[in-house]
């Protein structure tokens, strides 16, 4: 499973009940701060999470935003995500790689 999939599957979730202007807030914090924290690399998001910012712009062009998936990304990024990429992203080590392989895994399909 990709962090693209739908991995919701929860029928009456509160979630549901936030209104969308809170959750876009919610959402524009989340990214924000994902942007002051580019220590936190993409490849320690996804063996945690499952997601990464990738991930979040991916969802974006899902959820119908008029952008193909480079501009979300980059509106998530703050910056072009090569540009980030180049600026902050290490190599891939093989237990990353693996740690991401388990996470992603996990994914609810």
């Amino acid at each position: 499973m990709s962090c693209s999939e739908d991995s919701d599957g929860v029928t009456g979730d509160p979630l549901d009940a936030v209104d969308d202007a809170v959750a876009a807030t919610a959402f524009r914090r989340l990214v924000r701060h994902l942007r002051h924290r580019n220590d936190a690399e993409n490849i320690e998001l996804m063996g945690l999470a499952g997601f990464c910012r990738n991930c979040l712009g991916d969802w974006l062009v899902e959820a119908g935003a008029p952008m193909d998936k480079a501009a979300a990304r980059e509106a998530v990024h703050g910056l072009p995500a090569a540009e980030w990429k180049a600026r902050f992203q290490s190599e891939a080590t093989p237990e990353q790689l693996e740690r991401m392989r388990v996470s992603v895994a996990k994914n609810v399909g």
